[in-house]
């Protein structure tokens, strides 16, 4: 299965490690530790990819539980500087915006490879955007709400299902703009407007969810605060060890893409994963 993504075509029969560059103050995770410091975030995406990310995947804004918004302005002025430095890296370069005019300016400058987007190209010329750059690679994720509000009492009467109306609905707003199956990318959304045990019933069933087998998808759980409710760990640092034991059982179920804090450690155990199934 190949993955048209930008100046790439990547190959998904084996699993992928995309690692995350947070741009961000506010991160659950590790907010602040590298945003207004573009050395830092530098330094930073050299060490995942020296740890064997495929793919980095950049953001300039939290969507975090409770987030508040941030201008599409702001946003640019956080990420601009490293995606102009990493694009030099021969690295498929994600951005991880739900602003169309983010994208904009990116892909103006051929800065990316691929648009992941919490909003699935919810946001107004996001998919006719898409449909203009007719090669960067497009991960369309379900998020019930927004950030601010999205954990405020989720509710669903089947999550399974009415997670993949929401995608099927956006990849027929894709295709109806002429954008290829090929670029496309699906994510159920881990924990935006989920609770755990929403989370764990689309962990378990990904064929529940998944519009068709023809479409690869991502999974991204690395620290969350499912993780934090299923071990008891309330700091997302903590939580290393459950993250990597997801994204490897996430592989085995069928995951094509993990995206991941601790890039080093999935590594490892999809290397170990992979001899004792070879």
């Amino acid at each position: 299965m190949l993955w048209q993504a930008g100046r790439f075509k990547i190959q998904l029969d084996t699993p992928k490690i995309m690692g995350i560059v947070n741009l961000t103050p506010d991160s659950f995770s590790d907010g602040g530790t590298y945003s207004n410091n573009t050395t830092n975030a530098l330094n930073y995406a050299e060490k995942l990819l020296k740890d064997g990310a495929d793919i980095l995947d950049i953001g300039g804004e939290s969507t975090r539980p409770n987030a508040k918004a941030i201008t599409q302005e702001q946003e640019w002025q956080r990420i601009k500087e490293v995606l102009r430095e990493i694009v030099n890296w021969n690295i498929p370069i994600s951005l991880d915006t739900r602003h169309t005019k983010t994208m904009q300016l990116a892909l103006k400058e051929n800065l990316i490879d691929i648009v992941n987007d919490v909003n699935a190209l919810g946001d107004k010329g996001a998919v006719e955007l898409l449909s203009q750059n007719p090669d960067t690679g497009i991960c369309l994720m379900h998020m019930q709400g927004l950030p601010e509000n999205m954990q405020n009492n989720p509710n669903y009467q089947d999550v399974c299902l009415e997670v993949k109306k929401f995608l099927v609905s956006r990849i027929n707003a894709c295709l109806q703009q002429n954008i290829d199956r090929n670029r496309l990318l699906l994510d159920p959304g881990i924990g935006f407007g989920k609770t755990v045990e929403h989370n764990l019933a689309l962990l378990k069933n990904p064929n529940d969810w998944l519009p068709s087998s023809y479409y690869p998808y991502l999974i991204g759980i690395s620290r969350k605060t499912v993780l934090g409710e299923i071990i008891n760990e309330k700091n997302p640092t903590q939580r290393i060890t459950a993250s990597v034991t997801a994204a490897i059982e996430s592989i085995r179920r069928g995951a094509n893409i993990v995206r991941v804090h601790d890039v080093k450690e999935t590594k490892q155990a999809l290397l170990v994963y992979q001899a004792y199934n070879s």
